[in-house]
């Protein structure tokens, strides 16, 4: 596993089910280089499908989260605009579809991912943070969907899953002007679940909030994160036969009397990790 999840963007540490994973760039404000959008991916279905790992902490070291995309990826994208018309237009479609793959890794996996953001997060850094879980904010943070403010439409997230976070028509004022916004506004939104005194502490919250979630049954822990996510893009009729079938092949007597069991001891209960995904072994 060790090669599987070396990175030169990224510093990953495990502790007891619990993955942290930062954004190692700090002294460029962990801009998003092109080693971010190959190595996220990889990283996440490696912990994935790691079975002891049961929830994902994401935060930048340095002053700030992340300030977006690096122009130097940037630059590298708009080169694809200079060739013949139709297979620029199909080289760039290409290649955003990658982007957001990249990004929708975290959506995809089973388990949560929490997102402890601190200082700015600009532009990209906002598609990264709707595709986690949970979002937790020092007091000090601020936002900006700022693609507007470099002639562009943001394309890797943010305008497909915000609208399901907050108030439209507060998430249209903010796209189209690109001004930035605090803490305060976004927790007053649901954009994000808490506010934290400062970086070190909104990371501490998350590990702790992570560490919670970690002792639950993973497979259950699996079942509400696929049933939200399928909720959200579903009707309600949809997403209650989704969870009636899931349960219906995952519930498992078990889980539950070792819930059961624990609550009336008043101890905690200790559930066995998920099968190992043999494909990556």
């Amino acid at each position: 596993m060790p090669e599987l999840t070396d990175s030169t963007f990224f510093r990953l540490s495990l502790s007891d089910g619990i993955a942290h994973l930062e954004m190692n760039r700090p002294d460029k404000a962990n801009a998003m280089s092109s080693e971010f959008w190959s190595d996220l991916p990889r990283l996440a279905q490696t912990l994935d499908s790691d079975p002891s790992v049961r929830v994902l902490v994401l935060s930048g070291q340095g002053k700030h989260f992340t300030g977006g995309m690096d122009l130097t990826a940037f630059q590298n994208i708009m080169q694809l605009t200079e060739g013949e018309p139709g297979r620029a237009a199909f080289a760039l479609r290409d290649l955003v579809k990658k982007l957001q793959a990249s990004l929708t890794s975290l959506e995809q996996m089973r388990i949560p991912v929490i997102a402890a953001t601190h200082g700015v997060c600009l532009g990209a850094g906002v598609d990264l943070i709707s595709a986690c879980d949970i979002r937790l904010a020092s007091a000090e943070a601020s936002f900006g969907i700022e693609e507007i403010n470099i002639g562009m439409t943001a394309d890797v997230g943010t305008l497909q899953r915000l609208p399901k976070l907050m108030p439209e028509g507060v998430l249209r004022e903010l796209a189209y002007t690109g001004r930035r916004f605090s803490a305060e506004d976004a927790l007053g939104w649901g954009m994000i679940n808490a506010i934290h005194a400062d970086r070190e502490a909104t990371i501490d919250a998350a590990l702790a909030m992570a560490s919670e979630i970690a002792a639950k049954s993973p497979l259950a822990i699996a079942g509400i994160k696929r049933a939200i996510t399928y909720a959200r893009d579903h009707s309600v009729a949809d997403g209650l036969d989704q969870i009636a079938t899931w349960n219906a092949g995952m519930l498992r007597a078990e889980d539950l009397m070792k819930a059961m069991q624990a609550k009336m001891t008043k101890q905690q209960a200790v559930f066995e990790d998920l099968l190992k995904d043999v494909s990556h072994t």
